[in-house]
């Protein structure tokens, strides 16, 4: 009838396809940066039944992105980046430890000001003829 034919193709695919993801599956393991982990998908596929091309293709993607901001961290407009972002976690820092609404105020003016902006400033009314 045939079928012993297409039988065999399906086993031998099945072999291929679990022999593919095994070996994906050791190269991510050994490639990965030390300070870095593998996503969800490599660790919740750890049987490999489930492991994709997709799921490769997003951890080449998350491991690149974080390759180009430690590169960007690097450049003169990285390390300002750097400082604004330090900078909105010490106003994040602030708000949640804050007692008072005039506190809270002082202290996001002195955090703003180092980049030159003031937290509260009077705005002049506008004339309306």
């Amino acid at each position: 009838m045939g079928a012993d034919k297409v039988l065999e193709q399906l086993k031998e695919a099945e072999k291929k396809l679990a022999d593919a993801r095994a070996t994906a599956r050791t190269f991510f393991d050994k490639k990965k940066p030390k300070d870095e982990e593998l996503n969800y998908n490599f660790r919740k596929n750890s049987n490999y039944d489930d492991l994709s091309v997709s799921d490769c293709e997003e951890q080449l993607r998350e491991w690149a992105s974080n390759l180009a901001d430690r590169q960007i961290e690097k450049r003169p407009e990285g390390k300002k980046l750097k400082q604004l972002s330090d900078m909105k976690q010490q106003a994040i820092d602030t708000v949640m430890e804050a007692g008072c609404p005039e506190k809270l105020i002082e202290q996001l003016g002195l955090v703003s000001k180092s980049i030159g902006l003031t937290w509260n400033k009077e705005v002049k009314r506008i004339a309306i003829e």
